[in-house]
């Protein structure tokens, strides 16, 4: 005969209990059953009650311990506004004063057209990465390349993610370099420049990176990503006030003489489509920031009933509110101010003082200057965070400890140098801008689609399938022609590359 359970053992029989060897088991007596009763029952509710508690306060969320001692991840106290902070600091810079410059392979209908478009995708993709962040079973993915390779494979996803992140964290700190330093030489011609009794000694321009990049790397000794919300918040401020600053400005002066709103007539058809390619490059250079978004809300904590993607998308929205308001003035008042005769280097920044230098008041020039250097020094911070948090995490990795207070400081001050080194020896790099956007634009336009599609898997031939699929794809291929278009437009147009030689 089969062993028959009693209906008094079948009544207490409890579910599998969330934590493990932590509840007593229910005897096979029923009249132990019996007697025990009264002390199970309370105790499935203590044990229910902490459950439920634990998972108020996040802690199934499931954290990998090593985070703890990683600069991205080691304060997870971020909010609404911190994220706002960063995103508005790494989403605005300087690269958006060359946006006019599109507009004069494109014109002004394609480029509204192209510069919106962009705009809505990469926010699109935004969305996405923000949803990713946290799956279902609790991981967290708090760096864009770990996302990378839970999507698509340990191998393959540092294959692609690799490279681009770094070149853009990397290649955007260098640019940094240059842009802040150059503008520290202008801020002091402007300030001491003009003066009879300053006699102070005239520093070259590889002196003044060496200016910045010292401030940067002081700056760089804050210890996490959190710990600089209050940097981000000062660059944003300053960012949006020269953005302001200079379109305003450009606006209301009198045009040069000669401006002319034709798009630009090249050689041949080849050369006219790589040159509208190489437009397009500058466009998806101006909004960066996407390899941060997974850092930024890494620092945020994250419950069952709060997660941390409510408030970070909450201040990206906001963030991305005022880029626009930026973004959009300084590309359609830009070409409207300067229309063909805007400058290759800088963009606004060099054709406000190329233009508007002899009837603008130099405290206005000067504040200008000063605004885009603190922008820079705050923007190095952010997008330096992630090569700082790869380093230690090779050192974790293999002691299996956090990195003593000398190690860390000294993996900053050695990249910071490596950044001083590579300014000073290829100055032509800033000339770059949609070469750099081309070879990053797959992690803002491509990769966030394939990454939904290979984690939350949509139902084949979906909306939301299809969509995903057909943006990724273009943005691949748009990726691939950008770069070549940026390649073709340096041959046929010419570049100096003059090393060791910055100017």
């Amino acid at each position: 005969m089969g062993e028959i359970s009693s209906p008094a053992s079948t009544a207490i029989s409890a579910p599998p209990s969330p934590l493990p060897d932590s509840a007593p088991r229910t005897p096979r007596s029923p009249l132990a059953s019996r007697l025990m009763t009264p002390i199970v029952s309370p105790m499935k509710k203590a044990i229910a009650s902490v459950h439920c508690y634990l998972e108020e306060v996040g802690q199934f969320t499931k954290l990998d311990p090593q985070d703890a001692w990683l600069p991205i991840t080691e304060s997870r106290n971020g909010n609404a506004y911190y994220s706002a902070f960063h995103t508005l600091s790494s989403g605005i810079g300087v690269q958006a004063l060359v946006l006019p410059l599109a507009f004069t392979s494109l014109g002004w209908t394609w480029g509204i057209i192209c510069l919106l478009l962009v705009f809505i995708w990469q926010l699109y993709t935004l969305w996405l990465l923000i949803q990713l962040h946290e799956s279902e079973s609790g991981t967290r993915c708090s760096r864009y390349l770990r996302l990378s390779m839970a999507a698509f494979g340990e191998k393959r996803g540092k294959l692609l993610a690799l490279f681009p992140i770094m070149y853009l964290s990397g290649g955007t700190c260098v640019i940094l370099v240059m842009i802040g330093g150059g503008t520290l030489k202008t801020f002091f011609e402007i300030v001491c420049g003009a003066s009879e009794t300053c006699n102070v000694t005239r520093l070259t321009t590889v002196e003044w990176h060496l200016v910045f990049i010292c401030a940067a790397v002081v700056l760089a000794q804050l210890p996490n990503l959190n710990s600089i919300a209050g940097v981000s918040l000062i660059g944003a401020i300053t960012a949006v006030s020269y953005c302001t600053i200079i379109w305003v400005v450009s606006v209301i002066k009198d045009r040069p003489v000669g401006v002319s709103y034709e798009p630009v007539k090249e050689i041949s058809d080849v050369a006219t489509i790589f040159s509208i390619l190489n437009s397009l490059g500058i466009i998806a250079f101006a909004f960066r920031g996407h390899n941060l978004v997974l850092e930024v809300q890494g620092t945020m904590p994250s419950t069952a009933k709060k997660p941390s993607r409510i408030p970070m998308w909450r201040g990206v929205k906001f963030a991305y509110l005022i880029i626009a308001m930026c973004l959009f003035p300084l590309a359609i008042g830009g070409y409207s101010a300067y229309g063909n005769l805007m400058p290759g280097n800088e963009g606004m920044f060099d054709a406000l003082h190329k233009y508007h230098n002899h009837d603008t008041s130099k405290v206005l020039l000067g504040l200008t200057s000063l605004f885009v250097v603190i922008s820079s020094l705050s923007s190095f911070q952010i997008f330096a965070m992630p090569v700082f948090d790869n380093l230690e995490f090779k050192y974790t990795s293999k002691y299996n400890k956090p990195c003593p207070w000398w190690l860390r400081s000294g993996i900053r001050v050695f990249f910071g140098s490596v950044e001083f080194f590579i300014s000073a020896a290829l100055p032509f790099l800033r000339n770059l801008a949609a070469l750099i956007g081309g070879i990053a634009l797959p992690i803002t336009l491509a990769y966030p689609c394939f990454m939904w599609i290979h984690i939350r898997k949509p139902t084949t031939y979906s909306a939301v399938w299809g969509l995903n699929w057909a943006l990724g794809i273009l943005g691949m291929v748009l990726s691939i022609l950008v770069v070549i278009g940026a390649t073709w437009s340096l041959a046929t147009m010419g570049i100096e590359f003059h090393f060791f030689k910055a100017q």
